[in-house]
Protein backbone atom coordinates (compact mmCIF):
# COMPACT_ATOMS: atom_id res chain seq x y z
CA UNK A 1 0.00 0.00 0.00
CA UNK A 2 1.38 3.31 -0.90
CA UNK A 3 0.82 6.08 1.78
CA UNK A 4 0.04 10.00 0.55
CA UNK A 5 -0.26 13.05 2.72
CA UNK A 6 -3.02 15.09 0.57
CA UNK A 7 -3.93 19.22 0.98
CA UNK A 8 -7.49 20.35 1.81
CA UNK A 9 -9.59 20.30 -1.33
CA UNK A 10 -7.35 17.63 -3.52
CA UNK A 11 -9.05 15.47 -5.37
CA UNK A 12 -8.13 11.64 -4.81
CA UNK A 13 -9.86 9.90 -7.86
CA UNK A 14 -11.79 12.05 -10.08
CA UNK A 15 -15.36 10.77 -11.98
CA UNK A 16 -14.39 9.16 -15.38
CA UNK A 17 -11.15 7.99 -14.31
CA UNK A 18 -10.40 4.08 -14.67
CA UNK A 19 -8.21 3.32 -11.02
CA UNK A 20 -6.20 0.70 -10.93
CA UNK A 21 -5.89 1.24 -6.90
CA UNK A 22 -9.08 2.22 -4.32
CA UNK A 23 -8.35 4.69 -1.44
CA UNK A 24 -8.33 3.94 1.97
CA UNK A 25 -9.05 7.35 4.36
CA UNK A 26 -6.12 6.56 7.10
CA UNK A 27 -6.30 9.87 8.61
CA UNK A 28 -9.20 13.23 8.16
CA UNK A 29 -12.49 13.82 6.26
CA UNK A 30 -13.18 13.90 2.35
CA UNK A 31 -16.53 13.62 0.51
CA UNK A 32 -17.89 11.61 -2.23
CA UNK A 33 -19.50 14.40 -4.91
CA UNK A 34 -20.87 14.45 -8.45
CA UNK A 35 -21.00 17.96 -10.32
CA UNK A 36 -24.08 18.97 -12.81
CA UNK A 37 -23.22 20.42 -16.49
CA UNK A 38 -23.76 23.75 -15.15
CA UNK A 39 -21.27 23.30 -12.36
CA UNK A 40 -23.26 22.91 -9.22
CA UNK A 41 -21.52 20.05 -6.46
CA UNK A 42 -23.97 17.85 -5.14
CA UNK A 43 -22.21 15.90 -1.87
CA UNK A 44 -23.32 12.54 -1.81
CA UNK A 45 -21.26 11.07 1.10
CA UNK A 46 -18.69 11.99 3.74
CA UNK A 47 -15.51 9.88 4.13
CA UNK A 48 -13.80 9.56 7.34
CA UNK A 49 -11.34 7.50 8.97
CA UNK A 50 -11.32 3.85 8.02
CA UNK A 51 -13.58 4.29 4.78
CA UNK A 52 -12.57 3.22 0.97
CA UNK A 53 -14.86 5.30 -0.98
CA UNK A 54 -14.19 3.93 -4.41
CA UNK A 55 -14.35 0.54 -3.85
CA UNK A 56 -16.46 0.23 -6.16
CA UNK A 57 -14.08 0.55 -8.09
CA UNK A 58 -12.49 -3.02 -8.03
CA UNK A 59 -15.47 -4.30 -10.24
CA UNK A 60 -16.54 -1.08 -11.71
CA UNK A 61 -14.64 -0.22 -14.11
CA UNK A 62 -15.24 3.58 -14.70
CA UNK A 63 -15.83 5.49 -11.87
CA UNK A 64 -19.39 7.70 -11.49
CA UNK A 65 -18.21 10.09 -9.01
CA UNK A 66 -15.27 12.14 -7.58
CA UNK A 67 -13.77 11.97 -4.32
CA UNK A 68 -11.44 14.51 -2.77
CA UNK A 69 -10.35 16.21 0.72
CA UNK A 70 -12.43 18.39 3.42
CA UNK A 71 -9.15 18.95 5.34
CA UNK A 72 -5.31 17.24 5.46
CA UNK A 73 -5.92 14.02 4.80
CA UNK A 74 -3.53 10.52 5.21
CA UNK A 75 -4.86 8.47 2.25
CA UNK A 76 -3.16 4.84 1.44
CA UNK A 77 -3.79 3.93 -1.97
CA UNK A 78 -4.68 -0.45 -2.43
CA UNK A 79 -3.56 -1.83 -6.33
CA UNK A 80 -6.48 -3.60 -7.43
CA UNK A 81 -4.90 -6.50 -7.97
CA UNK A 82 -3.60 -7.20 -4.48
CA UNK A 83 -7.27 -6.59 -3.51
CA UNK A 84 -8.50 -9.28 -5.63
CA UNK A 85 -5.89 -12.06 -4.52
CA UNK A 86 -6.43 -11.07 -0.68
CA UNK A 87 -10.38 -11.24 -1.89
CA UNK A 88 -9.44 -15.00 -3.26
CA UNK A 89 -7.58 -15.95 -0.23
CA UNK A 90 -10.00 -15.02 2.13
CA UNK A 91 -13.11 -15.37 1.63
CA UNK A 92 -14.32 -13.86 5.04
CA UNK A 93 -12.39 -10.28 3.97
CA UNK A 94 -14.63 -10.72 0.84
CA UNK A 95 -17.64 -11.09 2.46
CA UNK A 96 -16.14 -7.75 4.67
CA UNK A 97 -15.84 -5.51 1.84
CA UNK A 98 -19.54 -6.99 0.49
CA UNK A 99 -21.12 -5.98 3.59
CA UNK A 100 -19.14 -2.43 3.13
CA UNK A 101 -20.77 -1.94 -0.22
CA UNK A 102 -24.18 -2.85 1.30
CA UNK A 103 -23.68 -0.16 4.11
CA UNK A 104 -22.62 2.41 1.70
CA UNK A 105 -25.61 1.66 -0.47
CA UNK A 106 -27.93 2.08 2.62
CA UNK A 107 -26.57 5.16 3.68
CA UNK A 108 -27.24 6.53 0.44
CA UNK A 109 -31.02 5.21 0.36
CA UNK A 110 -31.20 7.47 3.93
CA UNK A 111 -29.44 10.36 2.27
CA UNK A 112 -32.69 10.30 -0.45
CA UNK A 113 -34.71 10.37 2.17
CA UNK A 114 -32.89 13.40 3.99
CA UNK A 115 -32.61 15.40 0.79
CA UNK A 116 -36.01 14.77 -0.70
CA UNK A 117 -38.42 14.34 2.28
CA UNK A 118 -36.81 16.55 5.42
CA UNK A 119 -36.98 19.89 5.55
CA UNK A 120 -33.43 22.20 5.99
CA UNK A 121 -33.39 22.34 9.80
CA UNK A 122 -34.76 18.41 10.45
CA UNK A 123 -32.33 17.35 7.19
CA UNK A 124 -29.51 19.27 9.34
CA UNK A 125 -29.70 17.51 12.49
CA UNK A 126 -30.01 13.91 11.00
CA UNK A 127 -26.59 14.70 9.02
CA UNK A 128 -24.83 15.62 12.62
CA UNK A 129 -26.29 12.79 13.69
CA UNK A 130 -25.01 10.24 11.58
CA UNK A 131 -21.47 12.14 11.27
CA UNK A 132 -21.08 12.15 15.55
CA UNK A 133 -22.22 8.41 15.39
CA UNK A 134 -19.57 7.33 12.50
CA UNK A 135 -17.26 9.31 14.18
CA UNK A 136 -17.62 7.74 17.23
CA UNK A 137 -17.90 4.49 15.86
CA UNK A 138 -14.17 4.99 15.11
CA UNK A 139 -13.44 6.14 18.29
CA UNK A 140 -12.96 9.88 16.96
CA UNK A 141 -15.51 11.36 18.83
CA UNK A 142 -15.73 11.97 22.68
CA UNK A 143 -18.89 11.57 24.14
CA UNK A 144 -21.59 13.89 21.96
CA UNK A 145 -18.18 16.01 20.94
CA UNK A 146 -16.34 16.13 17.98
CA UNK A 147 -14.21 17.69 15.42
CA UNK A 148 -16.39 18.65 12.17
CA UNK A 149 -13.91 20.58 9.57
CA UNK A 150 -16.55 20.97 7.50
CA UNK A 151 -17.42 24.26 6.03
CA UNK A 152 -21.33 25.40 6.03
CA UNK A 153 -20.46 25.59 2.35
CA UNK A 154 -19.71 21.68 2.20
CA UNK A 155 -22.89 21.19 4.66
CA UNK A 156 -24.52 22.96 1.89
CA UNK A 157 -23.45 21.11 -1.01
CA UNK A 158 -24.52 18.12 0.78
CA UNK A 159 -27.94 19.01 2.02
CA UNK A 160 -29.04 20.53 -0.65
CA UNK A 161 -29.37 24.13 0.80
CA UNK A 162 -27.34 27.19 0.19
CA UNK A 163 -24.58 28.56 2.60
CA UNK A 164 -26.68 31.39 4.27
CA UNK A 165 -29.86 28.51 4.44
CA UNK A 166 -27.11 26.21 6.21
CA UNK A 167 -25.95 29.58 8.00
CA UNK A 168 -29.64 29.89 9.74
CA UNK A 169 -30.61 26.56 11.00
CA UNK A 170 -27.44 26.25 12.72
CA UNK A 171 -27.97 29.25 14.25
CA UNK A 172 -31.54 27.76 15.15
CA UNK A 173 -29.84 24.65 16.40
CA UNK A 174 -27.66 27.16 18.79
CA UNK A 175 -30.96 28.87 19.77
CA UNK A 176 -32.79 25.72 20.91
CA UNK A 177 -29.72 24.63 22.54
CA UNK A 178 -29.24 21.33 20.34
CA UNK A 179 -25.69 22.22 19.37
CA UNK A 180 -22.68 24.39 20.62
CA UNK A 181 -19.97 24.86 18.63
CA UNK A 182 -16.36 26.27 18.59
CA UNK A 183 -14.10 26.73 15.45
CA UNK A 184 -14.37 23.27 14.08
CA UNK A 185 -15.61 21.70 17.79
CA UNK A 186 -18.92 20.47 17.31
CA UNK A 187 -21.11 19.94 20.92
CA UNK A 188 -24.77 17.95 21.57
CA UNK A 189 -25.63 19.18 24.58
CA UNK A 190 -29.07 17.11 24.17
CA UNK A 191 -28.39 13.85 22.09
CA UNK A 192 -32.11 13.05 22.45
CA UNK A 193 -33.87 15.69 21.15
CA UNK A 194 -31.32 16.28 18.38
CA UNK A 195 -32.00 12.82 17.35
CA UNK A 196 -35.88 13.70 17.49
CA UNK A 197 -35.65 16.56 15.32
CA UNK A 198 -33.81 14.68 13.23
CA UNK A 199 -35.57 11.82 12.82
CA UNK A 200 -32.03 10.03 13.24
CA UNK A 201 -32.77 5.77 13.76
CA UNK A 202 -28.69 4.66 13.36
CA UNK A 203 -30.27 1.31 11.86
CA UNK A 204 -28.96 1.78 8.47
CA UNK A 205 -25.52 2.70 9.82
CA UNK A 206 -25.74 -1.38 10.79
CA UNK A 207 -23.11 -0.76 13.32
CA UNK A 208 -23.15 -3.35 16.37
CA UNK A 209 -24.79 -0.64 18.51
CA UNK A 210 -25.27 2.85 18.27
CA UNK A 211 -22.64 3.96 21.12
CA UNK A 212 -23.75 7.85 20.69
CA UNK A 213 -27.24 6.63 22.63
Amino acid sequence: MQVMNLKTDQDIVREGDRPSRSCLILEGFACTYKVTADGKRQIVAFNISGDIPDLQSLHLKVLDSSVGTIESCKVGFIPHEALHDLCTRNPRIAAAFWRETLVDAAIFREWVINIGRREAYSRTAHLLCELLTRLRAVDLAEDHTCDLPITQSELGDALGITTVHVNRVFQQLRTDGLIETNGIRLTVPDWAKLKQVGDFDPTYLHLEQDRAA
